[in-house]
This record gives structure tokens, C-alpha cells and sequence, in this order.
């Protein structure tokens, strides 16, 4: 079956077929919420992401005498287990406020805090509460000027990094304070150091999570740009950590500059404009109105933009869109295509036999590099031959040779069976590798 037009590049018409626990695009593409996604097996090979939020407050049971946090990751296991049963990896975005959302572990106390029992029980430890900011329903907001919540926060993403950052179950990791964790308060004036977390501690913990977060690329909000809130964007010490950027209202119809007020380009802007080459750019889709999520994967585009342009744009690499299915555009054969229109896609440009080695060259004809190490490899009936080198940071339009050292001339065939695996890739998956523009295996030189 062609799941793609002959306009796409020939890294998508050179793709071979994979079985369906493997996504054709690994790391990357239109995103599902969990739920949305196990209710629609018939997506499973088209997406390789799904997205769910987390809370801490639904994993610590309690603390040690010292502080130091006691933590039950069964649900999270459970979560991860289902999302990976389908193929697929998660994104997740750990958060304290939700305006509106209740929580199982406080019921019936509707937009409570993920904050932990054991730190809402301390006498001196007092959040504040509104009413109904920016129309979005009751939202309580944690007591930032309690040492207690610094202190918390601080080791449980420590406890998360050291066990979860090696982890093939988990792709992305999205952080943030304010309502959904997408650093604003709409609705409610932000109290550095009371309702929101104070700039000092902003820096001690993204300092401390991107020392700990080696494996896992991990994300912030692009209204981290506003200076009310944070100094991500002004301070170069700290725009110089490993963070990528997501934009939690893609494509609405002032998104651009140029289009009414260009607000979220000016806050991608203020990070500046190769952040992406060296951290990864995603987000989700607006919701301003019905229609963005619905229409955003017309060929037409979506207030004068097509979701190809934008993704070429932003260099995007993902991007959540959820309702899209209640369109009717986002089939199975349009979420390929969207997903080949974004993030790497890597073409074998010239294979050769030196001896024992096979030396390959590797072209990235995507509009975003790989962010997670990823190598290539033949397998031998000796075992795997993987190369030394990674592809991870391949500039588009850039190459990258690699030698593969086997214990004897190369056969015939070792180009044609390459394959491009990762440590951060689930059991069997490997990341598309196109070959000659033709289609065919590149004989060997």
C-alpha cells in the first residue's frame, strides 16, 4: 500500500514496511492524549507519541524523617506499560495547577494542587485560591514561599531523572509552573515567590534538571519568555541549558507575526532562533477556537498557513493534536504525512567497503535534527555491528559518515540492511533510513 503522494520526500517513499509494534516515525509526529489513542487502534502505526499529564501528589505517599520524599511509581509504571503496549512512547508533563480538575487523591475539591498530602498537612504550608481564573474554573495554586515545596520539588525530579531518563518508554519530558504547567496565570496576578516559584528557585531547578536529564530531552513553555514569570529567555546562563521549547496554542489564527499579534513567534523569538538545532520544538495545537484542532492537517492550511510550512517554520518535532480526529482529516494516511513533514529524515547518501568497514554517510533531508543518541547498525548472524558515531544533532541538510568495523569484509548487502537504532527506542524500532532516490539499496562501492 503507497501511504504516501509522489510530492513527499524520498525518505518517505523509501520506507520500508514495519510491523505494526514499531511506528513507521519513532520520536516524532502528530501526538494523541493516551485515552484518545487506545480508543483508536486503527492510528496505531501512524503515531509513535502519546501525551498525559502526571501529577506528584498521585505518587508520594508521604516522607522520610529527613524529608527526602517516599515514592510509589506503580501508577506511573502502569501508564508507561499501557502507552508502550501499543508501540508507543510518552510525553509527559508533570504539573501542580489545573483549573477546574479534580484529582483522585483529593475528591471532590475541584482545581486542587498536585502538591503532596504530607506538605499540604504541614501547619504553616497555605495555598491560595480563585474563584475562576480566565473563565477556566476553581484553581488553588501552591505556597511557593514554603521551603518545604522547593525542597520537595527538587528531589522528586531528581527521583524521577535517575530512574526514568534511560528509560525507552518515555521520549520527551515537558516541565513548568503556573496553570497546566505552561508557565501563566491567566486570570490570577502572579506572586513570585507565593503562587509561582520564585526566580531563584527557577534557576536552581532547571539547573538541576538539565545536570539529570542527559537521555531525556525535556521542554519548557514558550511563555517562559515573559519576564513576569521568568528569566529563561534574558538570562544567558540559563538559555544556554538543554531545554527545547512547546507552545501550547500552535496555529491560532494570530499565532504569526503579521497575523493580528504575532504573540507566540515574538515569545519563540525572545528564546532565539536556532534553539532548535540543539533542543527540540513542540507543543500542541490550539484550542482558541473549534476549528484549529480540527483543521490544522488540511492541505488548504489553517489561516493562510499549511501544517507543512509551519513545521518547517518552527522545526518542529512534534506536536499534539488530540481532536484532530474529530476532523476529517487526520487519517491514518494524513497523520503519516504529517509526521514525515516534521522533525528528521535521514537518507543513506553513499555506502563503501574499506577492508573491514563498512563506511556509510548519512544525510538528515528533515527539517529538524534527532535529539536523542541514535546510531546506525547492521545485524549479523554474529550479533548487531553498531557504529560508534551518533546521528543525534545532524543539522538538516547535513551529513554524517559512520564506520561499521566487521570481522570481515562486509557482504554485499550490509548497506541495504542498515538500520538506525537508539538505546531511547522501544524493543524492535529503529528510525526510518530512506536509501537512493530510486527506492533501491545502495550497492556497495
Amino acid at each position: 500500500m503507497n501511504l504516501f503522494p509522489p510530492t513527499l520526500s524520498a525518505a518517505a517513499l523509501t520506507i520500508a514496511a514495519v510491523a505494526s509494534a514499531a511506528p513507521i516515525f519513532p520520536l516524532k509526529g502528530i501526538v494523541l492524549w493516551r485515552d484518545e489513542a487506545r480508543d483508536h487502534p486503527e492510528l496505531t502505526d501512524s503515531i509513535s507519541l502519546e501525551f498525559s499529564y502526571a501529577t506528584p501528589s498521585s505518587l508520594v505517599v508521604g516522607a522520610k524523617p529527613d524529608g527526602s520524599p517516599i515514592i510509589d511509581w506503580a501508577p506511573l509504571e502502569k501508564l508507561l506499560a499501557d502507552i508502550a503496549s501499543r508501540g508507543h512512547q510518552a510525553i509527559l508533563r508533570f504539573r501542580y495547577a489545573y483549573p477546574g480538575e479534580k484529582l483522585p487523591e483529593f475528591p471532590g475539591k475541584r482545581g486542587a494542587t498536585g502538591v503532596p498530602k504530607f506538605i499540604k498537612a504541614l501547619a504553616d504550608y497555605r495555598e491560595t485560591f480563585s474563584p475562576n481564573p480566565g473563565g477556566d474554573g476553581p484553581t488553588y495554586y501552591p505556597d511557593w514561599s514554603h521551603p518545604a515545596l522547593e525542597d520537595f520539588t527538587l528531589r522528586f525530579f531528581k527521583a524521577f531523572a535517575e530512574r526514568y531518563d534511560a528509560d525507552p518508554r518515555l521520549a520527551f519530558l515537558e516541565v513548568g509552573f503556573g496553570h497546566w504547567a505552561e508557565y501563566h496565570t491567566h486570570g490570577t496576578a502572579v506572586k513570585l515567590g507565593k503562587n509561582f516559584p520564585s526566580k531563584e528557585f527557577q534557576k536552581v531547578f532547571m539547573e538541576m534538571l538539565s545536570a539529570t536529564m542527559r537521555d531525556t530531552p525535556w521542554l519548557v513553555s514558550i511563555d517562559a519568555a515573559q519576564q513576569k514569570y521568568s528569566d529563561l529567555a534574558a538570562d544567558p546562563t540559563l538559555a544556554a541549558l538543554s531545554f527545547g521549547l512547546f507552545d501550547d496554542s500552535f496555529m491560532h489564527e494570530e499565532h504569526d507575526i503579521g497575523h493580528g499579534d504575532g504573540w507566540n513567534e515574538q515569545c519563540w523569538r525572545r528564546f532565539g532562533t536556532a534553539r532548535w538545532r540543539r533542543a527540540p520544538c513542540g507543543g500542541e495545537v490550539s484550542y482558541y477556537r473549534t476549528r484549529d484542532q480540527r483543521e490544522f492537517l488540511s492541505p488548504k492550511g489553517l489561516y493562510g498557513i499549511t501544517w507543512k510550512e509551519a513545521a518547517a517554520k518552527y522545526h518542529l518535532t512534534f506536536m499534539i493534536g488530540n481532536d484532530s480526529l474529530a476532523g476529517k482529516f487526520a487519517t491514518p494516511k494524513r497523520l503519516l504525512e504529517a509526521a514525515a513533514e516534521c522533525g528528521y529524515s535521514f537518507r543513506l547518501a553513499s555506502a563503501k567497503a574499506d577492508g573491514n568497514t563498512l563506511v556509510v554517510e548519512i544525510a538528515n533531508d528533515g527539517v529538524a535534527p534527532v535529539y536523542h543518541n541514535a546510531m546506525p547498525a547492521v545485524e549479523t548472524a554474529r550479533g548487531e555491528i553498531r557504529a560508534a558515531g551518533t546521528l543525534a544533532g545532524l543539522q538538516p541538510g547535513e551529513r554524517r559518515t559512520f564506520r561499521l568495523e566487521f570481522p570481515e569484509r562486509p557482504p554485499k548487502n550490509a548497506a541495504g540492511s542498515l538500520r538506525i537504532v537508539s538505546p531511547k527506542l522501544l524493543p524492535g524500532a529503529a528510525l526510518p533510513l530512506a536509501s537512493a532516490p530510486s527506492g533501491q539499496p545502495l550497492p556497495l562501492d
